[in-house]
């Protein structure tokens, strides 16, 4: 079999696409050049959470996380870990093989809430197995009072039926969180993944970095901003909230906070950060 190039080579987002110079992915065949290309095989996230890291070492940099029933495209393991890409936000990077498997049943919901636990029986007083974050995916169906998991488990319905929360809500079950660099849950989060869990509430797909999420939004003029658009400065972001108010995780108080957006202007350095609107 060969291929044909059609035309000038095209730059491809690492971040997002495998595109060499090792691994190339069957789709890019015709735009990028491989003496082997790779055709991603799908798998599902079974930990709580999982590391996603940006090399195949238990001591790499953190880049993202996977959350249970997320699906994951494998192209290549090396070492107990795999190299694939996060199917919600085509994120790449290396994850533990062993948290890895072959997706079953097709997600039917999501926990709704900063945590839940997952139980051994249908009852509240049954064994907890683990606890789940908010946005784990689950296919299950509904028995009673329970998700009964299509896998084994059971997890109470009002975790999986909370009200669904628009990204103001969502935030706020992320108060307090600890800043964690790569983090996507409630447990630890960074900001860039702090306003990906909370527009994905509203069904809004953001990518997984600030300066890719800076690229979807509608500019604004700060001048005009409104509650619920993002502020992004180099290297972060916010969600603005009522009364202009900042929602952001961060380094400096090492936490998700509320907080004045003028006081984080006065710590960047007084600049205006760049507005952005996601509907």
């Amino acid at each position: 079999m060969s291929w044909v190039l059609k035309g000038p080579a095209q730059r491809f987002e690492p971040r997002e696409w495998f595109a060499g110079p090792d691994v190339v992915e069957l789709a890019l065949a015709g735009d990028v050049g491989s003496i082997r290309y790779v055709d991603p095989r799908p798998l599902i996230c079974t930990a709580p959470r999982a590391t996603v890291r940006r090399a195949p070492e238990p001591q790499a940099e953190a880049v993202s996380e996977l959350l249970w029933g997320e699906a994951f495209d494998i192209v290549e393991v090396r070492g107990g870990f795999a190299l694939g890409r996060s199917a919600h936000d085509r994120y790449i990077g290396w994850v533990e093989f062993a948290v890895l498997a072959l997706p079953g049943a097709e997600p039917t919901h999501r926990i709704a809430v900063r945590r839940a636990p997952l139980f051994a029986a249908a009852g509240i007083k049954a064994a907890v197995v683990m606890e789940l974050p908010f946005g784990a995916r689950l296919a299950g169906r509904l028995e009673g009072d329970f998700l009964t998991l299509a896998d084994g488990g059971f997890v109470h319905r009002r975790h999986v039926e909370a009200p669904p929360p628009d990204r103001f809500a969502a935030a706020a079950l992320f108060a307090d969180a600890p800043y964690l660099w790569g983090g996507r849950t409630p447990d630890g989060v960074d900001c860039s993944g702090l306003v990906q869990q909370a527009l994905g509430a509203e069904g809004i797909a953001l990518r997984r970095d600030t300066d890719l999420q800076r690229e979807q939004g509608e500019a604004v003029k700060f001048a005009a901003r409104e509650s619920g658009d993002l502020l992004f400065w180099p290297g972060h972001v916010g969600l603005l909230l009522p009364d202009d108010q900042l929602c952001h995780a961060n380094a400096h108080w090492m936490a998700v906070v509320t907080e004045p957006l003028a006081d984080v202007m006065a710590r960047a350095g007084g600049d205006e950060p760049v507005a952005r609107r996601y509907r």
